[in-house]
């Protein structure tokens, strides 16, 4: 059965978010193909976890005031 992936088809591979590298205490990222990696690095042995991935913030919203709903 053909599933849909996640978050669209428009992901670039990056480490920070691959299902292989790990983090280490030290915050680098080590990849059991190239060893350590910097976070925006990708190779063939990627493998997307969207677990991994941190969403980006919301904007914040504007205040509104009553002048801004009278006609």
């Amino acid at each position: 059965m053909f599933h849909k992936p996640l978050f669209g088809q428009g992901v670039s591979p990056s480490c920070s978010y691959c299902s292989h590298s790990e983090l280490r205490s030290d915050d680098t990222l080590h990849c059991p193909k190239k060893g350590e990696v910097q976070p925006f690095d990708h190779c063939s042995l990627f493998s997307y976890d969207p677990l991994r991935r941190k969403p980006h913030r919301l904007p914040q919203m504007p205040s509104f005031s009553p002048e801004d709903f009278e006609l």
